[in-house]
C-alpha cells in the first residue's frame, strides 16, 4: 500500500471518529433542547391563561361586562385546546360550567359569587397542576440533560482515546522510517558504506530502501576500488614533498602538523616523524623558528637563520589550502565554493641570490662613489671654462659647455641617489633622529626648489598652521624625499601653473603632500612607482630620471617608521604623500 493512500485512510479514519462524536452531541443537545422546550412553553402559557382570567375577574365587578365576558372566553378557549397534563381537562370543564353559573343572567347575584368562588378554585386547580407538571418535568429534563452529558462525555472519551493512540501512533509510520535513512545518512557521512536498510512492504520507504542499499552497494565498490589508487597517490606527494630542497611545513585547519619534510626537520632541528600530527601551537612554545614561521602576519623581509655552518637566508611564503566544497542553493541546484582546510609554509633557500645582491650593491657602492670625485672635478672645471678670465668661448662653445654640465649634474646626482641606496640595501643607512617642526621642514624644501619654479614662473604655495606637533625624523632625509617631491611636480607641471605643498594633523601623524596639476598618472603605472628602477613612460617632452628617487623616498621614510602613497588621475594631476608619527 502507498504511502499516500496510507495517510488518507488514516485522515480518513480522523474525520469519521469527528463526525461520530459531532453526531452524538448534536443528537442530545436536540434532546436537551426540546425537553427544555416542552416545559417553557405548553404549562407557561397555561399560566398565562389562568393568570390573565383571574386578572379578568379581578378587574371587573359582578355582572360582567360584555367587554369582559368576551376577553374571559377568549382565555378560555385557549385554554380548552392547551390541556396537557393529566386531570387539567376535568378542571377544565368545571371551569367552564362555573363560568356559565357566573354569566347565567338568571341567577342571582349571591349565585354569581358562588359561581365566582368556584371559578377562582378551579383556576387555582389548573395552576396547581400545571405547577407540579413543571417540577415534574424540570426534574425529567435534569435527568435527560445528565444521561444526555454522560453519553457525550462517554463519546468524547471514546474519541479523546482514539485520537490520543492516532497521535502516539500514526506519527511513528512516517518518523521512524525517516530517523533510519537519517541514521543510515549520517554512517555514509563516516564512509561507513556498508550500512542496509530492510523495510517490509510495497510502499515508497521499502521502495527508496533498496535505492539506498544499491547506492550504498556501489559507494562501497567505489571506495574498495579507489583506495588503492589513493594511498599510492598519497605516497607519490609525500615522496615529492620530501625531495625538495625547500623547507615545508604543511597544517590543517585544526593546527595539526599534516607534513614535515626532511629539510624544515634540519632547521629546526626536529625529527619529523615525532612532529606529524602534533598540534602545531603547542610546539611553537618550544621552538622559536617554527613560532616565525607560524605568525599570524608574515614579513617580506628574508629571514636569517643559521644552516649550513653559516648565516643563510630564506624567504618565507605562506599559502592557504583550498579544497571545493558544494553546498545547496536555493537559485542554483549546486554551487561550488572554496573551503578552507589549513596553511601550507614553504621555507625557500635565497642565500645565493642574496650573496649575489648585495656583491651587485658593494659593487654599485663601489662605483658610484669612484665616478663622484672624477665628475666633480669634471664640473669644477666646467665651472673655470666658464669664467671669462680663462679665456671667452664662442656661442657654440658655451652651448656645448652648457651641455655637458648639465649631464654632469644629472650623473652626479645618479651617483648620489645610488650611493644611497646602496646604504639601504646594505643596512648601512644612517639617521640621525632630532625634534623639529614639520613646517620647518617644508620651507626647507620649498626654499631648495624656488630657483626652479622660478625660472618656469611656477606658483609654490604652502598650507599648514602655526604649532604643529613636532616629529622625531632626520632632518636632512626627510627634506630631500619633499624636495624629490617637489622637483617631480615641477618636472610635469606647466609653466605659469601652482603646486601645493601641504603639512596637516592627521590622528597621530603630521601629513605631508605635494600636488601637481599636471597631466596626472594612469593607474596602471601607481603601484609600480616607488618600485627601483622603474621610470613612467613618457613621451619625450619630459626627461626622465633614473628611477631611484621614489624608491629612495620610501626606503627614507619607512626607516623613520612612516608610510608614503600617491593618489593620481588623469587630466587632474597627481597628489605623493607621507606620513611621519608624531613625538608623544
Amino acid at each position: 500500500m502507498k504511502i499516500k493512500t496510507k495517510l488518507r485512510l488514516g485522515f480518513g479514519f480522523l474525520f469519521v471518529v469527528i463526525l461520530f462524536f459531532g453526531a452524538v452531541s448534536l443528537y442530545y443537545m436536540n434532546e436537551i433542547s426540546i425537553r427544555s422546550k416542552v416545559i417553557l412553553k405548553d404549562n407557561y402559557e397555561t399560566l398565562n391563561y389562568t393568570s390573565n382570567m383571574r386578572s379578568i375577574l379581578d378587574e371587573h365587578e359582578l355582572p360582567l361586562s360584555p367587554e369582559a365576558k368576551s376577553q374571559f372566553d377568549k382565555q378560555l378557549n385557549l385554554e380548552q385546546k392547551n390541556v396537557t397534563e393529566k386531570g387539567e381537562g376535568k378542571a377544565v370543564d368545571a371551569l367552564k360550567l362555573a363560568y356559565e353559573g357566573v354569566i347565567d343572567p338568571l341567577s342571582s347575584l349571591t349565585a354569581k359569587q358562588v359561581s365566582l368562588n368556584k371559578v377562582r378554585k378551579q383556576l387555582k386547580e389548573i395552576d396547581h397542576l400545571n405547577m407540579n407538571a413543571i417540577v415534574r418535568k424540570n426534574a425529567a429534563a435534569q435527568s435527560a440533560i445528565e444521561k444526555s452529558a454522560m453519553y457525550v462525555i462517554f463519546a468524547a472519551s471514546i474519541c479523546f482515546l482514539i485520537l490520543f493512540s492516532f497521535i502516539v501512533n500514526f506519527p511513528g509510520f512516517v518518523a521512524n522510517p525517516l530517523r533510519e535513512f537519517s541514521e543510515a545518512i549520517r554512517e555514509i557521512s563516516r564512509k561507513n558504506y556498508k550500512q542496509k536498510l530492510d523495510f517490509k512492504g510495497s510502499d515508497e520507504f521499502s521502495e527508496l530502501a533498496d535505492s539506498f542499499n544499491t547506492m550504498t552497494s556501489e559507494l562501497n565498490k567505489w571506495e574498495n576500488s579507489n583506495l588503492a589508487k589513493i594511498q599510492s597517490e598519497k605516497l607519490r606527494i609525500e615522496t615529492i614533498i620530501e625531495q625538495m630542497q625547500d623547507a615545508i611545513i604543511g597544517v590543517n585547519e585544526k593546527q595539526e602538523i599534516l607534513f614535515f619534510n626532511k629539510v624544515a626537520g634540519q632547521l629546526m632541528n626536529l625529527d619529523q616523524q615525532q612532529v606529524v600530527g602534533v598540534n602545531a601551537m603547542e610546539l611553537r612554545k618550544k621552538n622559536d623558528l617554527l613560532n616565525r614561521i607560524l605568525q599570524e602576519s608574515v614579513d617580506d623581509k628574508p629571514m636569517k637563520i643559521y644552516a649550513d655552518h653559516k648565516e643563510s637566508y630564506f624567504q618565507l611564503e605562506r599559502r592557504d589550502i583550498s579544497v571545493p566544497n558544494y553546498e545547496d542553493n536555493t537559485d542554483n541546484a549546486t554551487v561550488q565554493t572554496d573551503k578552507a582546510a589549513g596553511q601550507v609554509y614553504v621555507l625557500k633557500n635565497i642565500t645565493k641570490f642574496k650573496e649575489l645582491d648585495e656583491a651587485k650593491t658593494n659593487f654599485i657602492a663601489t662605483v658610484s662613489h669612484e665616478l663622484k670625485t672624477p665628475i666633480s672635478s669634471i664640473k669644477m672645471s666646467l665651472k673655470l671654462l666658464d669664467d671669462d678670465r680663462v679665456g671667452i668661448m664662442n656661442t657654440e662653445q658655451k652651448e656645448l659647455v652648457q651641455h655637458i654640465k648639465e649631464d654632469c649634474g644629472r650623473l652626479l646626482k645618479i651617483t648620489s641617489e645610488l650611493l644611497d641606496l646602496a646604504q639601504v640595501e646594505t643596512g648601512n643607512l644612517q639617521l640621525n633622529f632630532v625634534k623639529t617642526d614639520p613646517k620647518k621642514i617644508a620651507i626647507y624644501a620649498i626654499d631648495a626648489v624656488r630657483f626652479q619654479a622660478e625660472q618656469k614662473a611656477i606658483e609654490l604655495e604652502l598650507i599648514s598652521r602655526n604649532n604643529l606637533p613636532k616629529v622625531s625624523v632626520d632632518i636632512e632625509k626627510t627634506a630631500w624625499v619633499l624636495v624629490n617631491f617637489l622637483s617631480n611636480a615641477l618636472r610635469y607641471s606647466a609653466e605659469k601653473s601652482k603646486i601645493v605643498v601641504q603639512v596637516i594633523e592627521n590622528n597621530d601623524a603630521i601629513e605631508f603632500s605635494v600636488r601637481d596639476f599636471g597631466k596626472g598618472i594612469e593607474e596602471q603605472y601607481l603601484k609600480r612607482l616607488f618600485d627601483k628602477y622603474f621610470q613612467v613612460p613618457t613621451d619625450g617632452s619630459n626627461k626622465s630620471g633614473s628611477g631611484l628617487g621614489l624608491a629612495i623616498s620610501k626606503d627614507f621614510i619607512e626607516a623613520e617608521n612612516g608610510h608614503i602613497w600617491v593618489e593620481s588621475s588623469i587630466g587632474e594631476g597627481s597628489k605623493f604623500y607621507f606620513s611621519l608619527p608624531v613625538v608623544s
